[in-house]
């Protein structure tokens, strides 16, 4: 039995570069195609946020000369071919998949409402948003907490390439310790970045648990959706 009967996921564009520079990595692809579709033969209605970052990140294009809001928009751009890229392998696994996009561009995908969102997630097909929130300034992690509000969902679940929060980047330092569990308020107090400002608060308010997990490693999202204790788990 799953312990989330609807769920968002939000995918790191960085990580579909796999071991590459830049780009998309087809094994890193199938792998979370794979994934994917082991939490839907569990029963589970699967919406998705991918981010852009391995093809183009609005706010480091905007400190290299680009104008913020043509950067955030070829971001959003890069949301949408990730998106598509996602279906394309998911499709290949035999799962259907609707990417629904915040800015109109039929026929590349179909403009977003939470009434076709639903649909297809109730129609056991998997929901990839795309173009962030179709605004600039906003993240994917604000576009992840906005559309997990908005199809219900009963967790936020944020795969990275870390096992969870920690007291500091464990990258970097050494002595850095593992939560198991944190409060939305710890995070501010703590000063602990996961997602971005507006993002959490949003969660917060909504009362949208998140759960961060390395979803680079295969498994991890099926022990996640079955409650095993993965990653860290934000709530109120």
């Amino acid at each position: 039995m799953a312990k989330y009967k609807r769920i968002l996921l939000k995918l790191s564009g960085e990580s579909l570069m796999g071991e590459q520079h830049y780009g998309i990595d087809p094994q890193r692809l199938k792998d979370y195609a794979v994934q994917i579709k082991e939490a839907v033969t569990l029963g589970v209605e699967v919406g998705i946020v991918i981010g852009g970052g391995n093809i183009f990140r609005g706010v480091s294009g905007a400190s290299k000369g680009f104008d913020r809001v043509k950067g955030d928009q070829m971001g959003m751009l890069a949301t949408v071919i990730n998106s598509l890229a996602l279906q394309s392998a998911l499709g290949s696994e035999g799962v259907k998949a609707r990417v629904l996009t915040a800015i109109r561009m039929e026929p590349i995908a179909e403009f977003y409402s939470k009434e076709k969102a639903l649909e297809t997630l109730k129609n056991g097909e998997v929901a990839i948003f795309s173009a962030g929130t179709g605004n600039p300034f906003f993240t994917t992690d604000t576009a992840s907490a906005l559309r997990g509000i908005e199809i219900e969902a009963d967790a936020m679940l944020k795969g990275t390439r870390v096992d969870g929060i920690y007291t500091a980047d464990p990258l970097k330092d050494p002595t850095a310790t593992k939560f198991d569990t944190i409060t939305f308020d710890q995070i501010y107090e703590k000063g602990l970045k996961i997602m971005d400002l507006t993002a959490t608060t949003m969660c917060k308010e909504n009362n949208l648990n998140i759960v961060v997990f390395d979803m680079d490693t295969i498994g991890n999202l099926i022990k996640v959706l079955k409650g095993e204790k993965i990653g860290t788990i934000v709530h109120n």
